[in-house]
């Protein structure tokens, strides 16, 4: 039995060439991890659901096995470095907590000796284009204090409908919603 384990969202049929490609280079980089730390690699599970401007992330729960979540549409817009840079990334986070402890940094010197070990670029950001992978934009509305005006959200503004008291930081008075009469 493989030790490389993926969720059904990963191995659902509708998955397309370029997340194979990746869970493909996933597992090589953890057989390569195993061999040249002598221990076994452990079991990861994949996702590619991540939304927003992160390329990637690794979450690594009380209990159970690792879980990295890609972004799919970075991953389509920016194939090539994505699989050069962003896997070997999120997989040395995984392989670092494991064979190094959880009390490192997160791009520490353990994750950078990984990453050179696997011959990727040990940085921690990404440089692409996430205009279209934002995630969606709340609206937006007006509420003022005695000092000055705000903005609230969406979330927050039917909160304070709900019975939800909000106050200003600065004059510590409550918001109250600006109603709006132009039609």
């Amino acid at each position: 039995m493989s030790r490389f384990k993926h969720s059904k969202q990963a191995t659902d049929k509708t998955i397309d060439a370029l997340q194979r490609t990746v869970l493909v280079r996933i597992k090589a980089l953890l057989k390569q991890a195993g061999h040249h730390f002598g221990r076994p690699v452990p079991e990861v599970k994949t996702n590619f659901d991540l939304k927003g401007q992160a390329a990637g992330m690794v979450r690594f729960p009380a209990l159970g096995k690792p879980q990295i979540r890609y972004n799919a549409l970075l991953l389509n817009e920016n194939a090539e470095d994505f699989l050069k840079r962003t896997v070997p990334h999120e997989v040395a986070h995984v392989i670092a907590r494991v064979y190094y402890g959880r009390n490192i940094r997160p791009h520490g010197p353990e994750w950078q000796s990984v990453m050179q070990f696997f011959g990727a670029d040990a940085s921690r950001c990404h440089s692409y284009d996430t205009q279209r992978s934002s995630t969606r934009k709340l609206q937006q509305f007006r509420y003022v204090c005695d000092c000055t005006e705000h903005l609230l959200t969406s979330i927050r503004h039917k909160r304070s409908l709900a019975g939800q008291h909000y106050r200003c930081r600065k004059c510590k008075n409550p918001l109250k919603l600006v109603v709006s009469t132009d039609m």
